[in-house]
């Protein structure tokens, strides 16, 4: 299978994405807390380029013990990117619509050879 070049890792911060191409598919690269996550960069909805968008934690609605709404926070540990289009939200680690797990993003395996980074295609 192909490996496609995406970076130098002094040259690809920590929080940061790239977005690198191949046969005709472009494929989103995440560097996220010391780990790297690969999607391909079109949105499950109507196939916008949904590695492009906003990277957040997840926002979540804060439920007292009495079940009364008391308002919203970030989570500490979920994180999405959300396609510019339509504002779908897609995991950060797992390629996971957050809306719906059951619908998930192609994936692809990131290598690191010493300071290179490779997306492997296929």
């Amino acid at each position: 299978m192909p490996e496609i070049f995406v970076a130098k890792v002094s040259q690809f911060p920590d929080g940061e994405r790239r977005i690198v191409a191949h046969a005709g598919c472009e494929i989103g690269v995440f560097h996220w807390q010391g780990k790297f996550f690969a999607y391909e960069n079109r949105c499950l909805h109507q196939g916008g380029p949904a590695c492009e968008g906003v990277i957040m934690h997840k926002v979540e609605d804060v439920i007292a013990a009495d079940r009364t709404w008391q308002g919203q926070k970030f989570a500490s540990e979920e994180v999405h990117f959300v396609c510019p289009w339509h504002g779908y939200e897609y995991d950060l680690r797992t390629g996971e619509c957050a809306a719906n797990r059951r619908l998930k993003l192609k994936s692809f395996e990131v290598k690191r050879r010493g300071e290179d980074v490779y997306v492997i295609a296929g």
